[in-house]
Formats: structure tokens, C-alpha cells, sequence
């Protein structure tokens, strides 16, 4: 427990799966992080390379967490939680660098206002530091077919950072490249549903916290670096495959069954869209990923239906924070690719 003279710890929840040069420079820049009370925990998930050695030599001050083999990202995170001692968790990616204040600001903001459940920094990338990185970027929101997108970055549109989104504000999710939460509430929740393995389960986290009532926001003033997929590259159809299924279980599980099933015809028309151009493009292992999100779907409903358990008595979180229109339209048909374009405040529609 802080006191008025000690902050309040932070537990960092670093999820790594080979790479030795990435997380060295990740754990290199915590260390020169202005905030006092920190612990660091890097779990190995079954790294094929030295990364344990690597830790243990160069890194000794590391709560290193070996795990027998990889438990993906929302796995890893949970398995790090529970070795946690701090009051908040950070959540934090180890392809990234950070300006020397940037937990400052988030504990700073999680502390003026109990109601706050997490939230996240801005995320720069790393090689083209004027830019938003397409994790996050500045803040996550989703539209009411649970397509993601962010301020700073729709789809593959990422936009140059020029102060048009420094305002701190009130978001849908925030991303799992980094954010603070309450370790209580991340308890509370069940952590992170392995289901996911990795992408999305950030997501499914922040809609279940607002579903409890709790508020999720950026501070635009707390500043990362974002290398961006170093352990699984955009061009991986497993990126794909995992990105339609965990979308889709979001859709068929957040939501009541009546919106649920409303949603889902739209949803698969658009999805038998991108499916169709993958084909036309000769990007099979693309296409193959599509088809094999759907059998995983309809080959799970006994997971899906326990998902469905936590709705009972909860309230649909925030809808005003559900863009209610399609991205996907707004996107690629009337060309809206930036954020201030969509006429969102604060991801009002």
C-alpha cells in the first residue's frame, strides 16, 4: 500500500518469447524510468534462443518467470500477474522503449480517478518516431462488428503525430502493447481469457471492466516506442487467423444474443469479402486462415457459451464508446481513413 511518501508499486508484466536484443533494449530503457517503485517480471515463454541466460547474466535485478512451455500472450501475462506484488500491473510488450516519465503519467492519472480501470500511453513507432504505431497508436475503439481501429491508425493508415490527439480522453480499450491497471480489478476479472492466446484479449479485458462500471483512457502525455511485430509479423496468416476468430468471439460473446446474431450475417458478408480478395491475390495461406477461424467457431460453442455466462446481470459496456457505424464502410468505400475524419469527439458517434 503507497503512503504518502511511497508511490504506489508497479508490477511490469513483460510476456517474451525469444529475442534477446529487443528485450535488452526494452529492460534497458525501465531502468532508466523516473519512477521509484517498480518490479520488473519477464516471463519466458519456452524461448527457443539464450533469452534465460541472457536475463540471468545481464539482468539479474529481473523477477524472471520460466514457464515450461509458450503460453501465448494473454497466457504469459496471467502467469506473470500472479507472481505481481504491486498495486497496479503494467502490461507491457518487450519490443519497446519508453521516455524516461512515462509511468509517471499513467499512475498519476489512474490515481486522480478511482473509477479508471486502466490506461495507456501513447504509442509512437519506433523507427518512424513521427508516427503513430499501428498497436494502439493513441487510444483504441471498435466499431459495433468489433473491427478495431484507433486514434492515429484505421486499418493500415497510420498518421503522422501532430498533436491532433494530446488530449487525454475517455477510450474503448487500450492496448496490450502497454497499459496500467488495477491488480484488483485484473483479479477480479479472471485476468486475461487464454482463449485468446494472443490479440484481442485486451479487448475482451476492457469491455468486460466497463461492463463493471469502470472507465478506461489514454494519456497522451505518457510516450513509448513500438518495434511492432517482431515475435509474429503482419504478413503471418496465423496473425490473420488469430485476429478474425478472437474478433469474432468478441462479437458472439460481449454482446446479447439478439445483437449478437443481428451483427453476424453483416459481419460474415464482409469477412467472405476479404476472403474472396485473398483468393484474387493468390495469398492462400491468407484465405486458409479466414476458413479455419470460422471451423474453430462453429467447432467450440461449448466455449462460447461459457464466455456467454459472464453477460448475466452485467450492462453492455459503454455504448456510447461502440462506433455504430461499419469502419470497414467508412474505410473503403467513403474514404474516411483518420480518426478526426470518422466526426468522433472522444469516440462519441
Amino acid at each position: 500500500m503507497a503512503t504518502d511518501s511511497t508511490p504506489p508499486m508497479v508490477s511490469v508484466v513483460i510476456p517474451h518469447y525469444g529475442g534477446t536484443e529487443i528485450l535488452g533494449d526494452c529492460l534497458t530503457s525501465l531502468n532508466k524510468c523516473s519512477y521509484p517503485n517498480l518490479e520488473i517480471i519477464v516471463v519466458d515463454n519456452a524461448s527457443p534462443d539464450d533469452s534465460v541466460q541472457f536475463i540471468k547474466s545481464n539482468f539479474p535485478e529481473v523477477n524472471l518467470i520460466q514457464s515450461e512451455y509458450n503460453r501465448g500472450f494473454a497466457g504469459g501475462c496471467n502467469f506473470g500477474a500472479q507472481h505481481a506484488r504491486g498495486e497496479y500491473i503494467l502490461i507491457l510488450n518487450n519490443d519497446t522503449t519508453h521516455e524516461p516519465d512515462w509511468i509517471d503519467h499513467l499512475v498519476n492519472m489512474m490515481e486522480s480517478n478511482p473509477i479508471i480501470s486502466a490506461v495507456q500511453p501513447k504509442i509512437k513507432n519506433y523507427d518512424k518516431r513521427d508516427y503513430f504505431d499501428h498497436a494502439g497508436a493513441c487510444g483504441g475503439f471498435m466499431d459495433k462488428y468489433c473491427f478495431p481501429f484507433a486514434r492515429g491508425r484505421i486499418f493500415n493508415t497510420v498518421e503522422k503525430d501532430e498533436g491532433q490527439y494530446d488530449d487525454p480522453c475517455k477510450i474503448f480499450w487500450a492496448s496490450g502493447t502497454a497499459f496500467l491497471t488495477r491488480k484488483n480489478i485484473f483479479d477480479q476479472l479472471g485476468r486475461f481469457d487464454e482463449t485468446f492466446f494472443a490479440h484481442m484479449e485486451e479487448i475482451d479485458y476492457h469491455w468486460k471492466s466497463q461492463m463493471l462500471g469502470h472507465e478506461i483512457w489514454v494519456e497522451p502525455a505518457a510516450v513509448i516506442y513500438h518495434k511492432g511485430a517482431v515475435t509474429l509479423p503482419v504478413s503471418s496468416p496465423r496473425k490473420t487467423y488469430l485476429n478474425y476468430r478472437n474478433s469474432l468471439i468478441l462479437l458472439l460473446t460481449n454482446y446479447p444474443a439478439s445483437i449478437s446474431f443481428r451483427l453476424l450475417f453483416p459481419r460474415f458478408f464482409m469477412e467472405c469479402i476479404s476472403l474472396i480478395k485473398e483468393i484474387l491475390t493468390f495469398k492462400w495461406g491468407h484465405a486458409f486462415s479466414i476458413i479455419k477461424s470460422w471451423v474453430w467457431i462453429m467447432g467450440h460453442c461449448g466455449i462460447l457459451k461459457q464466455r456467454r455466462k459472464f453477460l448475466k446481470d452485467k450492462n453492455i459496456a459503454a455504448p456510447e464508446l461502440i462506433y455504430q457505424q461499419s469502419i470497414v464502410k467508412k474505410y473503403f468505400i467513403e474514404g474516411k481513413k483518420t480518426h478526426s475524419s470518422l466526426g468522433l469527439l472522444n469516440g462519441n458517434n
